[in-house]
């Protein structure tokens, strides 16, 4: 009996079969001889919808272990004093760079030839099957006198990616390069093209990366980094990998492609092959108070990077380690007897920190004690400053002449790569505006949507629910731990320009041992938030002063799993956030008052140590630093010689908040719960309330396209609009947004609309009138523009 088509819909409860879908009986029925065509779908028109498979088999392929034997082909005969590392062909062994392959009728087929007829039609097959219909998307009419943004239209998608073109929110809509100027569009175009080597394997298709890893060889060995010995009875060698980095100029082009070559150290043991570690490194909020303090000077920002850093510390101890990957014979059983440091190495950071601050402190340079990576030189009137970060520095100041000398110096000791004007610092885009910097992780939140193929997700208008509570459920299914806590790394990262997701990760950091699917569904909510803004970062502004100013704020109880409450709090120079931190206090605490105490307590602690850091910058704070907090009773204790039943457990924060207010370092100061900034950092919050704080605190997204987020209302809008309950006014010239009438003003906006022919002038007109006699600002009537924030999810 011939078999009939049919369409399998799932497994009968009670039967043992399968639920078929019978296409020519149009019903359906329950068999158990069933045969499956996973490559056919029997509802498309198209005789492409079938893949052929063969053409899968025709793509010649390169196993492990030709690639392991092709890079044992780059090295040259070692010669009796170390490795040579000289450059050698690196064609298959008849002699013909390029594969090649018989078809059926005897003829010979280049194999690149191939690849590229498969690819092309592997493409028409996927744009056959996946992509969306073609058609033209026009604007409704009843928009008309509104200024909207639509999905791309046929002509708009052929000049985007072919991924744009097949996803309703391509990332295009929520990224773009129009702000920024042509030299720095060109140095973001660089650093967003050019792809890097994950692996060795990756490394060996490139002949840049080939030379690239000849050279650092090379240099090794000049430095006598090593020399080949047997290894001794007793000990063990480590192993090595390769690590792969583009070095750019600032106007985008490409410095040079470096390979560096990574010791394995976290096989070495303590006290045989290591002893002390500890090397300080510039901290985050350090970099950040830097720049901010030298963008309000207006000095010179630069930046320079050390040519193979680590080299250069001397190795006491005695270290083994395996011929790199790619430089080894067959036949060879020596090692590397290690006479220098090495990246990887667990004693390499100590070595090469105590050889730069002794090459700094003999320039004239002291170490800075509220900080240790970071050297300042002050003679007269001359100042400048030196923040290392491993082998990257970022040296500012205010004479140019003395930072050139410096520079010298330090090529002449060390040679040292001139990168000019801060660009790119650690994962960090420096952009530099006519109001200041501009510091975001554009790159590498665009690589994380990426890795995670969210890049065509929906995206969300903030980063957590509100009111959520994460908890261990063990009825939810587990998810795959090693992604879940290689995401959770990134984004905690990624929180050096983005205190707007400080608060969604926290919660989500504590369950990295054992994730569920509630835990990676949040996740993906914060990946979803970064989808609508890649490029968000923050304003370090030239105007503004040089005050010091925090929040303090708690999450009373914000635990559901410990009852512990939550510390959030926010440093604000000149405007700018450059501190900012959210977390899990140590203790439970018994009220509320309490918890915000607590939180003062750490707030406080941070202030102190920033007030001596930016001293010791130039910018000293001779004023109280005033502390905002919006519970009264806290502002009592740390006011008042407070003591009762309530505040004995807590008596050591009493007295060092106390303290601290006393000698008029610290003033205490009420505000409104609905401008506390540090809501941000203790609490999940919609998304007008958090598009609110984000502009007070100068977050931008620079690297948005204009009008993306909200649409501009212009004289009388349609009767059927559907109106969404987030309406506000933006002050254009400071970003501050000012709510009227609490959670009333869409009813009395709306009640103006009808209102309006009556009383003779416009909405507009109403809500400025309102807005005027309220306790905002004066400021002219062509400041401000109604928005209304387009709903992007629930």
């Amino acid at each position: 009996m011939r078999g009939k088509p049919g369409v399998f819909l799932g497994y009968p409860q009670g039967t043992k079969g399968y639920k078929i879908f019978d296409i020519e009986g149009k019903g359906i029925v329950v068999s158990r001889d069933v045969k499956f065509h996973e490559n056919i779908f029997p509802f498309s028109g198209s005789p492409q919808a079938q893949v052929d498979h063969d053409m899968f088999s025709l793509i010649p392929t390169q196993s492990v272990e030709n690639s392991h034997h092709e890079a044992r082909d780059i090295l040259d005969e070692a010669t009796n004093s170390g490795i040579n590392s000289s450059p050698q062909n690196f064609d298959n062994e008849d002699g013909h760079g390029a594969q090649e392959s018989n078809n059926e009728d005897g003829q010979t087929i280049n194999s690149e030839e191939l690849l590229h007829q498969n690819g092309d039609n592997l493409q028409h097959n996927r744009e056959s099957q996946n992509s969306r219909p073609k058609r033209d998307r026009c604007q409704p009419k009843h928009l008309d006198d509104f200024i909207v943004n639509l999905p791309p239209s046929v002509d708009h998608a052929r000049t985007t990616s072919t991924q744009d073109a097949s996803t309703v929110h391509p990332i295009t809509n929520y990224l773009s390069y129009d702000n920024f100027s042509n030299t720095h569009k060109v140095f973001l175009a660089a650093i967003t093209t050019n792809d890097e080597p994950k692996n060795f394997k990756q490394a060996m298709q490139d002949p840049k990366w080939i030379e690239a890893m000849k050279k650092e060889i090379q240099a090794l060995e000049l430095n006598d980094t090593w020399t080949l010995e047997s290894l001794p009875e007793g000990k063990r060698a480590i192993d090595s990998k390769w690590v792969y980095k583009i070095k750019y100029k600032p106007n985008g082009d490409t410095e040079r492609y470096k390979a560096r070559l990574v010791a394995r150290g976290f096989t070495q043991i303590e006290g045989e092959d290591f002893h002390d570690t500890f090397a300080p490194v510039a901290k985050l909020v350090t970099v950040r108070t830097l720049l901010a303090v030298a963008t309000k000077n207006n000095w010179l920002i630069h930046q320079l990077d050390v040519n193979n850093a680590f080299l250069h510390g001397d190795l006491h101890e005695e270290v083994y380690m395996k011929i790199p990957q790619g430089f080894s014979k067959e036949d060879e059983t020596r090692v590397c007897r290690l006479r220098k440091s090495l990246y990887g190495l667990k004693q390499a950071s100590r070595n090469w920190y105590q050889k730069f601050t002794t090459a700094l402190l003999g320039l004239g340079f002291y170490l800075s004690k509220s900080d240790h990576s970071l050297f300042i030189y002050q003679k007269d009137d001359t100042f400048i400053a030196s923040l290392i970060y491993v082998d990257d520095v970022i040296i500012v100041g205010n004479n140019s002449e003395k930072i050139q000398e410096v520079k010298k110096s330090l090529h002449d000791k060390f040679s040292i790569k001139d990168l000019g004007e801060l660009k790119y610092f650690i994962g960090i885009e420096v952009a530099k505006t006519s109001s200041g910097l501009v510091l975001s992780q554009r790159k590498y939140a665009l690589d994380i949507l990426e890795d995670c193929g969210m890049e065509g997700c929906r995206p969300s208008p903030f980063p957590i629910e509100q009111n959520i509570k994460l908890v261990m459920d063990d009825k939810e299914p587990k998810v795959d731990a090693s992604h879940y806590r290689r995401l959770i790394g990134r984004l905690l990262y990624l929180q050096a320009t983005r205190p707007d997701i400080a608060y969604s990760v926290n919660p989500l950091s504590q369950f990295v041992s054992d994730p569920r699917q509630n835990h990676m569904d949040a996740l993906s909510r914060i990946l979803r938030y970064l989808k609508a803004t890649p490029g968000q970062g923050i304003l370090l502004p030239k105007e503004g002063g040089t005050s010091l100013v925090a929040y303090s704020d708690s999450d009373w109880l914000g635990c559901p799993l410990t009852r512990r409450s939550r510390t959030g709090y926010l440093l604000l120079f000149g405007g700018a956030p450059i501190s900012w931190k959210t977390k899990k206090q140590s203790v439970v605490s018994r009220s509320s008052a309490e918890a915000e105490y607590r939180a003062m307590a750490t707030t406080v602690s941070e202030l102190i140590w920033m007030r001596w850091l930016l001293k010791e910058l130039g910018s000293p704070q001779l004023a109280s630093t005033t502390l905002f907090c919006d519970n009264q009773a806290a502002r009592h204790i740390a006011n008042n010689p407070v003591f009762h039943e309530r505040t004995k457990h807590v008596e050591m924060d009493c007295y060092f908040v106390r303290e601290r207010v006393e000698s008029k370092e610290i003033c205490p100061m009420p505000i409104d719960s609905k401008l506390q900034l540090a809501d941000l950092l203790t609490k999940g919050l919609g998304a007008a309330h958090l598009r609110f704080l984000l502009d007070k605190l100068g977050i931008r997204t620079k690297s948005n396209p204009r009008g993306k987020k909200a649409a501009v209302i212009r004289n009388n809008p349609p009767a059927n609009l559907e109106i969404e309950p987030s309406w506000r006014i933006v002050h254009n010239l400071d970003q501050r947004v000012i709510y009227l009438f609490g959670e009333y003003y869409a009813p009395i906006l709306i009640a103006a609309w009808m209102i309006t022919p009556i009383l003779a002038f416009s909405p507009f007109d109403f809500v400025i009138w309102i807005h005027l006699i309220s306790d905002a600002p004066k400021t002219p009537r062509d400041n401000y523009e109604l928005m209304v924030n387009e709903k992007l999810d629930n």
